[in-house]
């Protein structure tokens, strides 16, 4: 199913960027575009004027090919990707989106409807949510009822089903969008009068945090730079999502520190059986790229943290750890250290996951208290 709605997602592409530069397509030029057989390009045409999608607007006449139009310039999808990972009987969902407009309106509204979700929050076009698994029902209509909510979310053999109801603006997003952002697998819709009610089919990936720290000297370098460098780089690798980067502040006394001792770490959504290779990639990334001899780094699946290993975050803030102390807590939950005294700022960072920015970069704030939401 993946990859007939990819195909016929690089058609319509191709079919409304020739509309509106030129006024009209043909099938040889989808074709040619595409190295595909005409006559396969025409069942997809015939296809897409049954759909309702393309018009034709010129007959063949002798040598003079048929002429075509999309019947629509409305962007094919405002929603760019729909991901998700699993941790337990816990989902996490991504989608981020062409418009911080939308995004807002898309978090307000699952906010408002609660119904699977224990947590929505925004970062920038990027929206994530927290759900446990099984459903829960939400009543949608005109404010002040919520206009979109997720009612249940499960996890069935590697993929993750999300079932969305909604009415108006979200019902069009949902009926003629949503089945074009990537990582979607398919959507099947039903109304009900003016509420709509679909199944968005997702991949179910392992949550895939890598803290980094020690990697710059005095004058040279940056951390934050290389683990965006980094973040860049394992996301051109199949099977892999990027979610994104973040930067933590450590203990600002800390002896030698540069810039006022700050980790970083970057969050994957990553196929569940390439985690290894992703592992070994990173590594090797880091090993080359690094200009200090002490870089460290720290792989932990999973984006629920328990509060003995937020501890640890917290007290690489407020003292001086040593790396026999980060390999004891690496080992007690399972977390992966490679390289030299950086392992010690780089678990911290994994640590600190889930906490809001305003948080991450004042060492002065409290990881432990209040942040439950995030464990």
């Amino acid at each position: 199913m993946s990859r007939v709605l990819e195909r016929r997602r690089q058609y319509l592409r191709l079919m409304r960027q020739l509309t509106l530069e030129r006024g009209y397509f043909t099938v040889a030029d989808i074709g040619e575009a595409f190295d595909t057989p005409r006559s396969t390009v025409q069942d997809w045409v015939n296809r897409l004027i049954e759909e309702g999608c393309v018009l034709l607007t010129e007959e063949q006449r002798g040598r003079h090919a048929a002429r075509y139009a999309a019947s629509s310039v409305m962007p094919e999808s405002a929603c760019r990707r729909v991901f998700t990972t699993v941790d337990g009987s816990e989902v996490e969902i991504y989608h981020e989106c062409m418009s911080g407009g939308c995004a807002a309106f898309c978090e307000f509204h699952h906010a408002r409807a609660g119904g699977a979700l224990q947590s929505v929050h925004r970062d920038g076009t990027l929206l994530r949510e927290r759900a446990l698994l099984g459903r829960r029902d939400v009543a949608v209509g005109l404010d002040p009822a919520p206009a979109v909510g997720i009612v249940g979310v499960f996890h069935d053999d590697g993929y993750v089903h999300q079932y969305i109801r909604c009415i108006g603006g979200p019902a069009y997003s949902l009926t003629d969008m949503m089945s074009f952002a990537e990582g979607v697998y398919g959507v099947t819709v039903h109304r009900e009068g003016a509420v709509v009610e679909g199944e968005v089919i997702t991949r179910a990936l392992a949550y895939v945090a890598i803290g980094i720290d020690d990697t710059d000297v005095e004058g040279e370098g940056a951390t934050f730079a290389l683990a965006l460098a980094l973040l860049q780089h394992l996301a051109k690798l199949d099977g892999v999502m990027p979610i994104g980067h973040r930067v933590a502040m450590l203990n600002p006394r800390l002896e030698g520190a540069t810039a006022g001792n700050s980790c970083s770490y970057i969050e994957l959504a990553v196929e569940p059986g390439i985690v290894p290779q992703i592992e070994e990639a990173a590594v090797r990334f880091v090993a080359g790229e690094a200009v200090s001899p002490g870089w460290g780094i720290a792989v932990r699946q999973g984006f629920r943290t328990p509060g003995p290993l937020r501890a640890y975050g917290r007290s690489a803030r407020e003292t001086v750890l040593t790396r026999e102390a980060a390999e004891a807590t690496a080992e007690r939950f399972g977390i992966r250290l490679h390289g030299g005294r950086g392992v010690i700022g780089a678990l911290a960072a994994v640590a600190l996951i889930g906490l809001p920015h305003d948080v991450l970069l004042d060492p002065g704030r409290d990881v432990c208290a209040g942040w439950e939401a995030s464990t």
